[in-house]
């Protein structure tokens, strides 16, 4: 039995843990959610998530990134870490779980978009069947879990910002990881986006003094997991793989959030719901298989490796 190789083991275990720790946002934001407005909640998380990245980084030694990794890190800090975080805050607040879901993973299409024609990411069949697959799951997920009447113009428009920014930012973030290491571009596009929550700083303060312990250890492990850490594999992985490949593998995010849903909050799915997740898991495993009958190459370093046509 062939091993899998070590190149390709690490960034898809890297890729796992992101979308894990991803998923488990969703229900940690839900709870936070009802004692801290969505800026202020966004302050609180990545002040949280940078002075975790900068104890690391400053252990590490890294230094600074190069200055060619500058642009990237700061549109992703000020679109993905920074605004992204606060509209999604803001739209979960105005429209049900399910719905958020849905409009939310329009992001994985738009970063293949963008990514084809900004980074020259190439569009092979098995991406394009797996992502329509895992669309399609998404679908079932978001309708199945949506209240009749729920939902609210304001908030699919705040989803819908929110996807557009993560695609941005996960477009612009890849260029960046050629200069500099995913902790480089983490650390520092999470002080950015803090930054840019300044403005959130005094409702912030005044939510802490008021809010239940819970919340606020919610609010923390926001900022340590699902960012400090999260951020950081996906970087990670994001450097040896293309961002349409990377996208794609978030779509499994919804049948995590409802798996999670179910044991942390005692909401129990439906059998579509259920459907729509293992559709989910099927569309990304179909989408980062690989065409049999070809043997893996290296190219340039941080790379993603690609199949060598069969002469």
């Amino acid at each position: 039995m062939n091993s899998v190789p070590r190149h390709r083991l690490l960034p898809a275990g890297a890729a796992v843990v992101s979308v894990v720790l991803w998923a488990s946002a969703f229900v940690a934001i839900r709870r936070a959610g009802e004692a801290y407005a969505p800026g202020a909640l966004a302050l609180g998380r990545l002040g949280s998530g940078a002075l975790a990245l900068g104890v690391f980084w400053a252990v590490r030694r890294e230094g600074l990134p190069g200055r060619g990794a500058w642009r990237g890190i700061l549109l992703s800090g000020v679109l993905w870490f920074g605004f992204y975080m606060v509209v999604l805050n803001w739209g979960e607040q105005q429209v049900d779980a399910g719905t958020a879901a849905l409009v939310v993973n329009v992001g994985p299409l738009l970063i293949a978009l963008l990514g084809a024609r900004f980074l020259g990411d190439p569009m092979p069949p098995r991406l394009l069947a797996g992502m329509a697959v895992s669309f399609g799951g998404a679908v079932i997920v978001g309708l199945s879990m949506s209240g009749g009447g729920g939902s609210s113009v304001l908030g699919v428009v705040l989803c819908l910002l929110a996807a557009v920014a993560y695609a941005s930012g996960v477009v612009a973030q890849k260029p960046a990881l050629r200069h500099a290491s995913a902790l480089q571009v983490t650390t520092f596009g999470c002080l950015i986006g803090a930054v840019a929550c300044l403005p959130f700083a005094g409702q912030l303060a005044h939510e802490v003094a008021r809010a239940p312990l819970p919340a606020t250890l919610d609010m923390v492990y926001l900022g340590v997991f699902p960012t400090a850490l999260a951020f950081t594999t996906w970087a990670y992985a994001l450097a040896r793989t293309t961002a349409s490949r990377m996208g794609v593998t978030t779509y499994a995010v919804p049948a995590l959030v409802v798996l999670m849903s179910w044991l942390v909050l005692g909401e129990v799915p439906g059998v579509l719901t259920l459907a729509g997740g293992v559709l989910c898991l099927a569309g990304v495993a179909v989408s980062r298989s690989r065409a049999r009958g070809g043997r893996t190459v290296r190219v340039a370093a941080g790379e993603e490796p690609r199949p060598e046509k069969v002469r």
